[in-house]
Parts: C-alpha cells; structure tokens; sequence
C-alpha cells in the first residue's frame, strides 16, 4: 500500500478521540475526521488530553507524547482524508442507518486491500456493512472499550462476510497500539465481553430487588472480590486452578438459584418508568444527591491507570 500510511477515524467524539489518541501512539499519522470543523477541532484537542494523559503517569513518554501530538491532523472532508489511509475506523453515531450509507461511501473509496472496521458497541457488523457491493469482506468491528485511551481491551469481531485473515491482520495491528484486542468468530448481539458482563448486571439487578444485599453491597463485592483477580486471573483460568470437578460441583449447586431470565428484570423497568435514570438525574440503584459521578469517573480512570502500569511490569 504505497503512499498508505494513515489511520482515519470517522467521528471526533469521545471514543474517536481516544482511538486516534493511541493510533497516533503507535506512530501512526491520524486524521480525525467529522462533519464540522468546530467539532474536529474539539476532538483533536481531547485526543491531546488523552495523550498528555497517558503521559503524565507514565503511560507513554514525553518523545511518544510530542511524536504523537504532532501526528494528528483533522479534516471534514471524507473522501480526501481517506486517500492515505491503510486503515479506517467508524467512531460515529450508534444509527445502524449512518454507519450503513459511511460504510457504502468507503466500500467504494477504498482499494480493498483497506480493511474498515466499526467501533460500534451493540450493532452487527453483518447489517452494518450490509451496502457494501465492493469487498464486505474487508469490513470488521474494532470495539473500543471506554475509556478507549486507557481500557486495553478491543473487540475484533468478524461478520458473516469477514476474511479472517483481514481480522487477524487488524487484531495484530492493534497490539501494536498497546491494546488487548481479542478475536471474535461470530456476530452475535454483545460481541464477547458484553455478554459475559451482561450477565453480571443480571445477577446483580436480581440481588438487589431480591433483598439479598444493596447495591453498594453488591459492587463492592464485585470490585473488592472477583475484579481484584480479573486482570490476570480469568474465570476459566480460575476453573483449571480449582479445577474442573469442583468447578462443576458449584455450578450444579448454584446454578439453579441463579437468575436466567431472558428479559430485563421488573426493578430496573420500574426505575425507568418512574425518572430515576441514574447520575444525570441524581438518583438510579444510587442517590446521586450525595455522590459525585466526576469523582467516580476520576476514581474508576486511576485505579485503570495504576492497573495498566502493574500490567505493563508483569508483561515486560
């Protein structure tokens, strides 16, 4: 890909911020591109922020910091910003119709040796690039966790139409970039993580409207217990540690007292017929009068920062 040597990535909001931010880490030039300039604009300045982030607690030094600052570039127009890139990335809305018509409009203007990804949350890259007549088997989603600057796992999830050598090209790609991508074999609703963690929030939801414990209580016995091991100590690497008999002895044992239900549970209906829609109304499974969610956010972005520099240790 001769004169291909940029990464783009369409849409400057908070996740396309933070993923050029580590596109322009690696080394990579960057445009961000968006409708209007104001609004590019705003997105280079965050994608700043979250390199200066990450180098003032040493995430990335000060050289990769001013490398990286002086490889963003922003642009409104599409077709223009795309004719340097090997790589594409869609970081707009979450409208299956917009990501629709983009994915036809860069089916089109990209040589297909271009793989174009969508760091959509929810949708299936299947329907997403469902326009596509040129090459759909170069399209993939690339799910950024948020914060996408800090978090280092990304979803790379193959549709229907997927190449899977176009996937583990992009899954390669991303190591670069300090992540943690993981590869997804089918286009199911949650991607991976998403399920498992949906599953949790399940079992947490029905906790609390059982009366078994709060929902302080719950997450602290999330946080404090089973999260404390998650970042090296997985739970089927805890299976094989205990192993597998006693393994299947708990799950026989508590399994059928656990929440399966297939439909959200009634407490968290409730809470939304009635307003309480969590911090920005000041009260969801907490009251938000006496909290302050900035200050959660600040908290959970520490403890991720802290997290990635002992990783970084154990991995070098």
């Amino acid at each position: 890909m001769i004169g291909r040597d940029c990464v783009v990535v369409i849409g400057s909001g908070m996740m396309g911020s933070g993923i050029g931010a580590m596109a322009a880490l690696a080394g990579h030039p960057v445009t961000l591109v968006d409708v209007q300039e104001e609004r590019v604009r705003a997105g280079k300045e965050r994608a700043i922020a979250c390199i200066r982030l990450r180098e003032e607690n040493g995430l990335a030094s000060s050289q990769e910091a001013q490398r990286a600052v002086a490889l963003l570039h922003t642009s409104v127009d599409t077709q223009t910003a795309v004719r340097s890139a090997f790589l594409v990335i869609e970081a707009i809305i979450e409208n299956l119709e917009a990501k629709q018509t983009l994915f036809r409009q860069l089916d089109a203007m990209l040589p297909p040796e271009v793989p174009i990804c969508s760091n959509t949350s929810g949708l299936r890259i299947t329907e997403i690039s469902a326009l596509c007549e040129c090459h759909p088997e170069r399209t993939v989603t690339t799910h950024f966790w948020l914060p996408a600057h800090l978090v280092p796992l990304v979803e790379v999830v193959m549709g229907d139409k997927t190449d899977e050598a176009v996937a583990l090209a992009v899954r390669e790609e991303l190591k670069k970039w300090k992540k943690s991508p993981v590869l997804v074999r089918r286009d199911l609703p949650g991607q991976l993580a998403n399920r498992v963690f949906q599953a949790i929030i399940r079992e947490s939801i029905d906790i609390v409207a059982s009366g078994l414990a709060s929902a302080e209580d719950v997450d602290t016995a999330i946080a404090a217990g089973m999260a404390m091991r998650f970042p090296v100590w997985g739970p089927l690497m805890h299976l094989d540690a205990i192993g597998t008999p006693l393994g299947l002895s708990v799950q026989e044992t508590v399994l059928p007292s656990i929440c399966a239900d297939k439909v959200a549970n009634s407490y968290i209906k409730d809470m939304v017929a009635r307003g309480d829609l969590g911090a920005k109304t000041g009260k969801g499974f907490y009251d938000w009068s006496e909290r302050s969610i900035d200050e959660a956010i600040a908290k959970r972005d520490a403890f991720i920062i802290e997290a990635c520099k002992i990783l970084n240790k154990l991995d070098n």
